[in-house]
This record gives structure tokens, sequence and C-alpha cells, in this order.
């Protein structure tokens, strides 16, 4: 297994973590790994200003795991409200490269130890686009559950991206920390 080291982004991340997600879902770069949504969705997934004022919120963090000086995924990770409330996960990233080498499993065990042991929540919540059926399996196998939310997915707002379909919407996943 990889030996990953964790940090907190700061703003001179900011390029690395936007390429790191541009690569791992949207371009060319995304079709040799398997949490493209390319098929889905074109143009940009995120860009440096909106990853720049993720990382100004209070509460907000992007979490990256570095091994042997190469950023090989990331995540956002957003504090509860509340002690033992919700934390949100988001914008998961692993370079195509890397993927099936089991960098996922242990940056998202990583991303639960935080939110639990650090943040102090209770549950992790994410959503994930309802038509990505395997990705929400993946998740499903380690402990989330749907709960059967859906959100409306930002039709309109090209900083989300260019949608080729017309009944996008994001499935609500959410796993109980212990």
């Amino acid at each position: 297994m990889p030996e990953l080291v964790y940090r907190f982004a700061a703003p001179s991340d900011v390029p690395a973590v936007v390429g790191l997600v541009e690569s791992a879902y949207r371009g060319e770069e995304s079709l040799t790994g398997w949490t493209s949504e390319a098929h889905l969705i074109g143009g940009q997934r995120t860009d440096e200003a909106m990853v720049s004022a993720l990382l100004a919120e209070p509460g907000a963090h992007v979490l990256l795991a570095h091994e042997t000086n190469v950023l090989h995924a990331c995540c956002e990770l957003r504090e509860p409200s509340a002690p033992g409330g919700v934390a949100y996960f988001g914008m998961f990233a692993v370079r195509p490269a890397s993927q099936q080498g089991g960098y996922g499993r242990l940056v998202l065990a990583e991303a639960e130890r935080i939110a639990h042991e650090e943040f102090g929540a209770g549950t992790l919540e994410m959503t994930v686009i309802k038509q990505r059926g395997p990705l929400i399996a993946w998740y499903e196998r380690r402990g989330y559950e749907r709960t059967g939310e859906l959100r409306p997915f930002p039709y309109g707002d090209d900083r989300f991206g260019l949608p080729k379909v017309d009944d996008l919407e994001f499935a609500t996943l959410a796993k109980q920390l212990r």
C-alpha cells in the first residue's frame, strides 16, 4: 500500500489542486482512469478562483495526499456546524495513473478520521452524480448509504461544466462515523 503524507492545502497549492481535479474528471487524461465524468459533462470541473474561494471559507479545507513529493489525491472537507453534526466530503480526485492503487481507499479513510476525530463530526455526507453507478457502488462498499435526497445539478453555470445530458442530479450519500 502507498505511504501517503497528508496536509491541508495552502493558497500556493491551488494550481496543483485544479490540475489534479481536472485530470481525474474531465478531458483526455481523465479517460485513462475510471472516475472520468467526461461522457456526462464537458468543460471544466473547477478553476483557481473556485478553489481559492473554498480555501478562504471558514471551516472548509482541501486535504492533500502526497507520496514522495507527488500529489496523488485530494478532497474537500467541510467541518460540521455543531459537534456531532454532518461534515461534507467533496471534490475527491485521485490522479488517473494512481487509480486502482489503493489511494482512494486510504484518502477516504483519512478524511473520515479527520472529520470524526478532529472536526467532531458524527456523519460524513457527500453528493455524487446519480448516473455514476460504479462510483456510488464504490462508496457503498465503504459503508456509505443513499439518503434518498437528490440535489439539482447547476445547469446554466458553466463554472461547473457543460452538461452533455439533461437529467443530471446529485445523489446524497452519508456514513455514520465511529
